[in-house]
């Protein structure tokens, strides 16, 4: 009886123990509410870069739709989706997904961004925002606008908006300072043009100038990626020796351009000694340097110098293209800057292209110090030097050393410089490879056999360009054609009517009016072929208007009788052009003004003529 009752439980205790489970399942399940966890609906404070926060929060939602009550169960509120797709959106770019799913814009916005930030010209920006909206929201209200940037120095609301957005100014590349007085409209950034600000008002005038560049020099500081500045602030007092320390921080400068009179003026600091030099940086990147002077009267003197040219330069160790220029100023008591300093100090091993406009040196030391100079930098393939010493009948000649300038290309001087560089020997494999010579005017004096007699020894199998500046005499002309055969770029500049070549202007080859050129044209067009004749290469011939001016270059218009007159006679003159010279095809227009020239045309045997506009 005891074991049956003991295996037959009673109704009384199999109801308390149904009970009792039931209790205990109702008591687990909100324990098991209970550790659920709230989600947060707020997509901002998901990081777009972090992928497995997003992954734990996504699986942390979909964990918590079984333990939900009554019809709540296995749904998502609307909120709730709205984050499971931007978790998605975070999570899938770092997932392996199809090869036509993985596309540039589903990356995240910071890795866009950074993408943007090494894309320079403003023309493949535009490009990369016309791709897609995503591109475009990123590409224009941070990098489009910032690239190149023009303003003036008083633009205060520009340098405390760079100053403050830190992350902005890191997207400027080319920096242009305007002339207070320029016309020229400022290119500023949108977003700050309508900005309501009190930093252009000061109750101190006297303090204007030196709160305008402490925040330029701060703006500038921050512009850590910059790559062109330009200084074009000709009517401040601002000197550019006060903004060159903040620009020394900007070290991926690659060019300067700096327009000022102050920049000629004599140094107020005295930093030539080597303990301030030695903690000075330097900007290895910047490959080109111009310094060059206004017509404007301010800021000028009397006894300009390069002191400060070259304390500035000793920053540029690695310049490839260097451009000092001078404008020279009306009375005789203002002379140009004094070179030897410059010549006998700086150096630079990668200068390829280097322009010295109006400068001076002594008769005593400064040949040779230029000849010095020019024989370190072997390197230079162009040459534009304009530098005066005192000349005479028994003055010294410059005299360059053995195998300087090897690989000069293209040489711009006087007719004594061009000397001394076609006398120089060159015991490299194939000599002095010199293509081009520009600036020299030919005076029908005994000065120019000299040059013609090197020109032929020396250049007759390497120039092909020749730019004279002016001539005096036709024969001279026919010397000079004898003594380079191979040109194939003819420029004779100016006639000079007066003795030796330095009277005025003829009318024969440059005059004004067009009526009495027309009728010297006429009458020289065959001389002018005979002359040209010997140059079988030629392509190219300026210095002389050799056609008639006609209104309409359609012969089927309808025109005045001496219009066509003109007509036939410039298709003559085309005929002779293109027999004598085989290869010329551009001469120039009737009017130097129009910015054309004339364009010879062959078609099998018959030859015609179209005016068209040279590109700038």
């Amino acid at each position: 009886m005891s074991s049956r009752s003991r295996a037959k439980p009673s109704k009384s205790s199999s109801i308390a123990v149904a009970r009792g489970k039931s209790s205990i399942t109702s008591s687990s399940s909100r324990v098991l509410r209970r550790t659920v966890h709230q989600v947060d609906t707020n997509l901002a404070s998901y990081d777009r870069t972090d992928p497995f926060s997003a992954l734990n929060t996504l699986l942390k939602l979909v964990a918590s739709l079984p333990a939900r009550i009554g019809g709540c169960q296995f749904k998502l509120t609307p909120e709730e989706h709205k984050l499971s797709m931007h978790l998605l959106s975070i999570v899938e770019p770092f997932v392996g997904l199809s090869q036509e799913r993985r596309t540039l814009t589903r990356q995240p916005t910071e890795l866009l961004d950074a993408i943007v930030f090494h894309v320079d010209a403003k023309r493949d920006l535009l490009s990369l925002a016309l791709s897609c909206k995503r591109m475009y929201s990123i590409v224009f209200p941070r990098h489009y606008d910032y690239r190149v940037i023009k303003a003036k120095v008083s633009s205060l609301r520009l340098w405390n908006h760079l100053i403050v957005n830190k992350s902005l100014a890191r997207n400027v590349r080319l920096l242009e300072i305007l002339d207070e007085r320029a016309t020229q409209p400022e290119l500023l950034p949108t977003d700050i043009l309508g900005t309501d600000t009190d930093l252009e008002s000061t109750d101190d005038e006297l303090g204007l100038h030196s709160k305008q560049e402490r925040f330029l020099s701060s703006a500038l500081a921050r512009m850590s990626t910059l790559r062109s500045f330009t200084w074009s602030c000709n009517h401040s007092p601002i000197s550019i020796d006060n903004v060159w320390p903040s620009l020394l921080k900007c070290q991926s400068l690659d060019q300067i351009d700096i327009n000022d009179n102050l920049i000629f003026n004599a140094s107020n600091d005295d930093k030539s000694d080597g303990t301030s030099r030695k903690r000075q940086l330097v900007l290895p990147d910047l490959r080109t340097a111009a310094f060059m002077s206004t017509k404007h009267s301010y800021g000028s003197t009397r006894h300009p110098n390069l002191n400060r040219v070259s304390s500035m330069l000793y920053n540029c160790p690695n310049l490839e293209t260097l451009t000092i220029g001078y404008s020279q100023r009306r009375g005789s008591d203002f002379h140009s800057p004094i070179a030897e300093d410059l010549l006998l100090c700086g150096r630079w091993p990668q200068l390829r292209a280097l322009t010295l406009s109006n400068l001076w040196c002594s008769p005593h030391t400064g040949l040779d110090v230029t000849a010095t100079f020019l024989s370190s930098h072997t390197s230079l393939q162009v040459l534009h030097i304009d530098i005066s010493a005192a000349t005479g009948p028994n003055s010294a000649q410059l005299v360059l050393p053995v195998d300087s300038l090897p690989r000069l290309r293209e040489l711009r001087s006087s007719r004594e410089f061009a000397n001394a560089v076609l006398q120089c020997p060159c015991s490299f494999d194939g000599g002095r490879p010199l293509e081009v010579i520009k600036g020299v005017r030919l005076t029908g004096s005994g000065a120019d056999d000299r040059f013609l007699r090197n020109l032929k020894v020396y250049g007759s199998f390497c120039v092909k360009r020749l730019e004279l500046l002016g001539w005096h005499d036709v024969e001279d002309l026919k010397r000079l054609v004898e003594c380079v055969p191979r040109l194939s770029w003819l420029d004779l500049g100016k006639r000079f009517t007066g003795p030796s070549g330095t009277g005025t202007v003829s009318a024969c080859a440059d005059g004004p009016s067009s009526n009495r050129q027309s009728s010297v044209t006429h009458a020289n067009v065959a001389e002018w072929a005979a002359i040209l004749s010997p140059l079988g290469e030629l392509t190219t011939f300026h210095g002389v208007r050799l056609f008639y001016e006609v209104t309409s270059a359609d012969p089927n218009s309808p025109m005045s009788a001496s219009e066509r007159s003109r007509q036939r006679k410039n298709e003559e003159i085309a005929s002779v052009l293109a027999w004598k010279c085989p290869k010329l095809r551009r001469v120039d227009h009737w009017d130097d003004t129009s910015g054309k020239v004339i364009v010879l045309i062959r078609d099998g045997e018959k030859v015609r003529y179209e005016a068209r506009r040279v590109k700038a």
